[in-house]
Formats: C-alpha cells, structure tokens, sequence
C-alpha cells in the first residue's frame, strides 16, 4: 500500500529535476523572478521547462500538454537542423575541407616537435606529436584555419565593404563556439569601425558561402538587428542572400566543429 502510494507521488520542481510528459522529457529550470512557465527546445533537442518558484507539478503537467503541438513542431525542427558533424581521426589519408576543397592529412615523421600545420602539394601536413595526441592535433588544426582563414578573409573585406557602403572594421578569426560570425562595433566616439569575428569552422564551406557570412556581418555596421531595414540592405548588396542562408542552414551542420575519434 504504501510502496503504490509512493509510485504516484508526483515529482518535486525543483533545479535540474528530470520530468517525462506525455513521453517527452523535459528538464527543469526554476527562477524566483518568472511569473509563468515557459518551453525551449535547446539546438540539441533538449526540451526545457522554466518554472515559477513554488508551482506545483500539476501545473507544470497541464502547461506542457497545452502546448503539445507547438512543442512537437519545435522538437522535429530541432531534429531536422541538428548538426550532424563528424570527427575526424588524425591519422594519413583523413579528409578535411578548406574554401570547399577537400585536402588529405599527411603526417610528416621528421617534422620538430611544435612545427605549425601546413598545406603542401594539396595535403595537409601534421607532425608525429600532433597526430599521436588528440588535444595537441585538434588545436593546431584549428590553429591553420585560423590563420588560413584570416588571411583568406582579409582580401574578401574591401569588396564587399564597398558594396554595402561602409568602412572596413577588423577581422579576426576564432572559436565563437558554434556561430559563423559576430561583428561589435566600437566604443561610441571611437574612429574605428568595430570587430569582425568569424569562426574558424566557416572556412571549411565554399567560398560563396564564406562571402555570405562576411557580407551578413558587414552589413551589422549600418544596422544592428535582423529587422527588415538589415534585410534590405544585404540584399541589395546580395540579391541571393536567401538562397545562400539556406544552403548554409544545410551544408554548414554537416562541417567539421573540432571532435577527434
């Protein structure tokens, strides 16, 4: 009798706790400040429910059924857009890409200790060090593309400046944990026009959609915002921005974001 009980005694609201409804997990985030519950689907699929201090389950169990639909339609997006991207093992013969292409790994046994990653005669060449530890490899990889793709992207700036009409700001090329891109503009008086930041993994894509992503950004120095002033602005600089966004949506989730096997 007591063991039955038990079984249905609904869970506790609290941080962290893992709830199941209607067969979807959801974890639970709770605030002292929020007023009302509230759904998000992270980029992993993760479904989050944000609670009010102090609400009951049973709240908690009709809001998330309420909204079943919507959760459903968000989940199967999440799904259908989650990044696929696969490790690479640092061994002769992997594939990786730059602007496109696909260039094999070589690893060259004579190489220092410490030597950068280079591309020679088509291949991309590690040291012995590099390829017998993961953390090692993986950071001077992502180092080459760092350097490789600034310099890339520095002769890409002057162009497309032009063509959206504004001054070119720095650039600089690193790990912004997932994102393509970001440009801050500078202090408020400042006579520089900001910082362009793209991520190293852009690098890999072919260079229409590398040019994509430096004009999306260029054109944050006119217009903070996605509104429809921006929108308009890119496009007349880039009439297929749509088409490329779209092929980026696509092609992007299957690149190369730094795992080793």
């Amino acid at each position: 009798m007591t063991a039955a009980t038990a079984s249905h005694t609904p869970p506790d609201l609290v941080e962290g706790a893992r709830l199941t409804v209607d067969g979807v997990e959801l974890r639970v985030r709770v605030s002292g400040r929020r007023k009302r519950f509230a759904l998000t689907v992270e980029p992993d699929a993760e479904v989050v429910l944000h609670v009010p201090a102090g609400r009951p389950f049973m709240d908690a169990e009709r809001f998330v059924r309420e909204h079943r639909t919507w959760l459903a339609s968000k989940i199967a997006l999440r799904v259908e857009t989650m990044p696929l991207s696969p490790a690479k093992r640092l061994v002769e013969g992997e594939v990786f890409r730059y602007l496109g292409r696909t260039y094999r790994l070589a690893i060259d046994r004579n190489a220092p200790a410490g030597s950068a990653v280079r591309l020679v005669a088509g291949r991309l060449v590690i040291t012995t060090e590099q390829a017998q530890n993961p953390a090692v490899g993986r950071a001077a990889l992502i180092d080459w593309y760092c350097r490789a793709g600034q310099a890339w992207a520095r002769g890409r700036l002057q162009p497309w400046a032009a063509r959206l009409w504004v001054a070119e700001p720095a650039v600089g090329v690193s790990d912004l944990g997932g994102r393509w891109g970001t440009y801050n503009r500078g202090r408020k008086g400042d006579s520089a026009s900001g910082l362009m930041s793209l991520g190293w993994p852009l690098f890999q894509l072919p260079m229409h959609l590398v040019d994509y992503v430096i004009a999306h950004e260029l054109a944050h120095v006119r217009i903070n915002g996605h509104g429809a002033d921006y929108w308009r602005i890119l496009r007349s600089a880039l009439p297929e921005c749509d088409e490329r966004r779209g092929e980026l949506n696509e092609l992007g989730r299957r690149m190369w974001m730094g795992g080793i096997a």
